[in-house]
């Protein structure tokens, strides 16, 4: 048996007006075509739906028992279709990022502001974690989009270079390396206790391929900012910190001072599945970053 909504919609009708030509102005069909509707309805179920006279027309018993079931098929339909519709136009449905803490505490709070007054009906799934993390979780169909550094090649994903994060050195402010007027080097920094980052952290990636086979002085490893900052206020060592993470480093008693070697940088992309189309919220959350990468500005150096 198959039914369509539009024999469905004209018994609805019919069963309503019990008067064919209201019934069929109702459909937007002529009569004819409106009473041959019917009929191929009555035929597809092998029973008479309605009794017709000169005056009315009345359901039969069988058509009556056909109502209960039309109207719930019908009711099931419409909020289906407004379902879809909804989640087509953006006004309902879930966009999923990931993102590194860094960039997920200081840089996309501005940005879910804005995308959440224009789709107060779209809710937000932030995992913030490390580069590693944040692209396998892309790469098994979890995320929308990541933002993360990577340089690893991976034929599914397609990567697009937001910005070039540059590093600073981090010390207190009586420091020998504060009180310089010129920036000081790698070689300057690996004479001083260091306070270095867990080896699985993009940062200290970064710092490994820029100090190559310089001997590093290091004290402490740890995961967090806010401890390596803490640190490095209580003089037990001195760091080195990228631009998106400087806010970290906003305490009185230290200093940020600018490195001499241009070659210490990392690089910050944006990445979704290859040949996967975005929902519309997913996709203005993506331009939304878009739009925000084009308008970074790194630090400048001084006291904090």
């Amino acid at each position: 048996m198959n039914l369509s909504t539009r024999q469905l919609r004209a018994f609805v009708a019919l069963a309503t007006h019990r008067h064919f030509t209201k019934a069929a102005e109702e459909s937007f069909l002529s009569q004819p075509a409106f009473s041959a509707l019917i009929k191929s309805l009555e035929t597809e179920l092998g029973a008479q739906l309605f009794v017709r006279n000169t005056r009315n027309v009345e359901l039969t018993a069988f058509g009556k028992l056909f109502g209960a079931f039309a109207n719930r098929s019908l009711f099931e339909t419409d909020t289906a279709l407004k379902d879809l519709q909804d989640y087509v136009a953006g006004r309902v449905g879930k966009v999923s990022v990931a993102a590194l803490p860094s960039i997920a505490a200081n840089w996309l709070p501005s940005i879910f502001e804005k995308f959440t007054g224009r789709f107060p009906g779209i809710s937000i799934s932030l995992k913030d974690g490390m580069s590693q993390e944040c692209v396998a979780l892309l790469a098994n169909g979890e995320m929308d989009f990541v933002l993360a550094t990577t340089n690893h090649y991976a034929p599914e994903l397609e990567r697009r270079l937001l910005w070039t994060d540059r590093f600073y050195l981090v010390c207190p402010k009586n420091h020998p390396l504060a009180k310089r007027k010129a920036a000081a080097t790698l070689d300057d920094i690996a004479d001083f206790p260091f306070i270095n980052y867990v080896r699985y952290s993009s940062v200290r990636q970064s710092l490994d391929a820029a100090f190559g086979s310089r001997q590093i002085n290091t004290v402490l490893e740890v995961e967090h900012l806010a401890t390596i900052s803490a640190m490095v206020e209580r003089g037990i060592g001195i760091s080195i910190a990228p631009s998106l993470t400087l806010y970290q480093f906003e305490r009185p008693g230290l200093v940020i001072r600018p490195i001499a070697d241009p070659a210490l940088t990392r690089e910050i992309f944006i990445l979704q599945r290859k040949n996967r189309v975005l929902s519309l919220p997913a996709q203005t959350l993506y331009d939304l970053v878009l739009e925000k990468s084009k308008t970074f500005e790194a630090p400048r150096s001084g006291p904090t």
